[in-house]
């Protein structure tokens, strides 16, 4: 476990929630996600892009090679392998002192993230599609990105429905967070998975009650970025959402996110510094008072 100590003070800042939120960029090397597709499928070009972001204050660099977008390809273990490994490689080669986060849900490919340099594993599905994946991160012992979807990437938007999606998503997370920490996993990151299986009611009840799922004492991660769920309120098309995406990130550490998921790392950090200085300010009125 040594290759970690290296990260334990980083990683305990993400559960020390009194420290401020922290901006997770996000790095696809997929050809085919939902905004970036294709732009990153060269060394160079993530590299580039890594660096670009840590710049303007990314604390924790998410790297994503299966895409996650309703109706994208299905592609084998072997591909998600030969495109994510070689990128945490020579990401984490490039930034020795980084948090990675690598986007999977299948244990085998998590196994090599962390062997290759993650620190993190960000699983979409919550352990539903690779029934390893729990036990796995047990045994690797890193912090782990739980996340509801309802069904699966290629089939979670055909009329997904709730009898109350906030406490249905608030059992999912009690029902999975005991799983975790029977097997010793407490280092635990809770995502609702904003997009994942939810109609635009859905999200908007959900990022109205992050607050809900903070009881668990946990930090709750955010990814609304750029998504369907700006686009189709506004009458927009995704190149336009970068204020929607302001507009509900703000929103969200309001309601009590931890941890903002973004495409966009200087806007979100602006949104975190000015959101961050008014609680300041506010809590100085308080005493005060």
């Amino acid at each position: 476990m040594a290759q970690y100590t290296d990260f334990y003070q980083k990683i305990e800042r993400i559960f020390n929630q009194n420290k401020g939120a922290l901006i997770m960029g996000i790095l696809n090397v997929t050809p085919d996600s939902f905004f970036d597709g294709g732009k990153y499928t060269q060394e160079h070009q993530w590299l580039s892009r890594v660096d670009q972001m840590v710049a303007v204050g990314a604390d924790i660099i998410d790297i994503g090679a299966y895409s996650s977008r309703p109706g994208a390809e299905d592609i084998s273990e072997k591909v998600e392998s030969e495109r994510l490994i070689k990128v945490i490689r020579t990401v984490r080669n490039a930034h020795p002192n980084l948090l990675i986060s690598a986007d999977t849900f299948r244990s085998n490919i998590a196994k090599q993230a962390i062997a290759a340099g993650a620190n993190i594993i960000n699983d979409i599905s919550g352990g539903t599609i690779d029934s390893k994946m729990f036990l796995t991160v047990a045994e690797l012992n890193v912090p782990y990105i739980l996340m509801h979807i309802k069904g699966r990437p290629h089939n979670m938007q055909e009329n997904p429905q709730y009898d109350d999606v906030v406490e249905d998503i608030y059992s999912y997370f009690e029902n999975k967070i005991k799983q975790l920490n029977e097997l010793g996993v407490k280092q635990v990151i809770l995502d609702p998975g904003f997009g994942f299986g939810k109609t635009l009611e859905h999200n908007y009840k959900l990022l109205e009650n992050i607050d809900r799922f903070k009881e668990f004492g946990l930090p709750v991660l955010v990814g609304v970025s750029r998504k369907s769920m700006i686009t189709k309120l506004l009458n927009i098309n995704t190149n336009e959402s970068i204020n929607g995406t302001s507009a509900l990130n703000v929103i969200a550490l309001q309601n009590g996110a931890s941890i903002l998921r973004v495409h966009d790392v200087k806007e979100a950090k602006e949104v975190v510094v000015i959101t961050e200085y008014l609680k300041g300010f506010r809590s100085s009125n308080n005493k005060a008072k």
